[in-house]
């Protein structure tokens, strides 16, 4: 077999291993990888998720375990700085982090590291600027990256998380700065932040992560334009929005956003379940999401929570379990 060119038994030409089939011994394997172009698995998904931190009638630090069928179980005694308007993603495969936020102090940069068995860590100090309103989301298949916010602004700042939990420090903005998007994986490897607020104004623009966590600039928005909304991955490897706030501040809605293996943000499908911002969402059972908590422009506060199926579908509400709350975060954990 010829080495000079891995892929040889194809061509005599250099090929790319991740759109070229045919056969590579070791070594050919080893030079497509080290290329960046060697096709890796898709990741298998987290099995349960977390909800945690928020706000209630005071700032909380309170968790709440989401099993692999969706069921979320009572609160767990919550560890770390009380804070809300935080962000979480999973990393490693099969934990999470949570970061971020607003307490006490305006604007913190403390984490949270999440084991494998769903267990919050106490705080770790922080890494880049404090900030609050932010959003996370998985790439790489087993690196997170925290993006956007505000501090005494607006940003477009981000910090990218290692597979092993660690944070970067500040990685200089791109796109429209603003605080209260979303963001999700997609594509088994990338990610998107998406919608938002920008000195008042809504916006519907995305931006797309790379899978070596690299953030591209705006894609004009699809959809209502919102803040204070959620999302997460479902089916393998797509994404969904829900849910926010719209018309200025006025009002709460419970439409959502689909987003394709490919980044590409649908039209808005006709909301399900109470109407409500400021609350979380997160991947669990492996192709599956689930929508929590939240509030409304009139005080009420909501534990209630609904399932996405593999397929986007959203579900009617679920009676709620623990402490009502919102301005909370969630992500998925455990791969068992």
């Amino acid at each position: 077999m010829v080495k000079r060119y891995y892929g040889g038994v194809m061509s005599a030409t250099q090929v790319n291993a991740a759109s070229n089939s045919g056969f590579y011994n070791a070594t050919q394997q080893m030079q497509a990888k080290q290329a960046n172009n060697w096709p890796l698995p898709p990741s298998p998904g987290t099995q349960k998720a977390i909800f945690g931190y928020g706000y209630a009638s005071a700032y909380v630090s309170i968790t709440n375990l989401v099993s692999n069928t969706g069921v979320v179980a009572a609160d767990v005694t919550g560890v770390g700085t009380p804070r809300n308007s935080l962000a979480a993603a999973g990393y490693g495969g099969d934990k999470a982090i949570f970061g971020y936020g607003t307490g006490a102090a305006f604007g913190v940069s403390v984490t949270n590291l999440v084991s494998n068995t769903g267990v919050v860590a106490s705080d770790t100090a922080g890494v880049g600027t404090a900030r609050s309103g932010l959003a996370a989301a998985g790439y790489g298949t087993d690196k997170a990256i925290f993006g956007y916010g505000a501090s005494a602004s607006v940003t477009a700042i981000t910090n990218l998380v290692s597979n092993t939990g660690v944070v970067a420090s500040d990685t200089a903005g791109v796109g429209t700065a603003r605080h209260s998007l979303a963001a999700a994986g997609y594509g088994s490897d990338k990610a998107l932040f998406g919608y938002g607020n920008n000195g008042g104004l809504y916006r519907s623009i995305t931006n797309l992560v790379s899978n070596t966590g690299v953030v591209s600039t705006d894609t004009a928005g699809v959809g209502t334009a919102r803040g204070t909304l959620a999302a997460a991955g479902y089916g393998g490897d797509k994404a969904i929005f829900g849910y926010g706030e719209v018309s200025g501040g006025t009002g709460v809605t419970a439409i959502t956003n689909l987003v394709s293996n490919t980044g590409v943000v649908a039209t808005d499908t006709t909301g399900v379940g109470t109407d409500r911002d400021s609350l979380g969402a997160a991947g669990y059972g492996t192709d599956k999401a689930i929508f929590g908590y939240g509030g409304n422009n009139s005080g009420v506060v909501y534990s209630i929570t609904n399932l996405v199926s593999n397929t986007g579908v959203v579900a009617s509400d679920t009676a709620g379990v623990g402490t009502a709350r919102y301005y909370l975060a969630a992500a998925g954990y455990s791969s068992t």
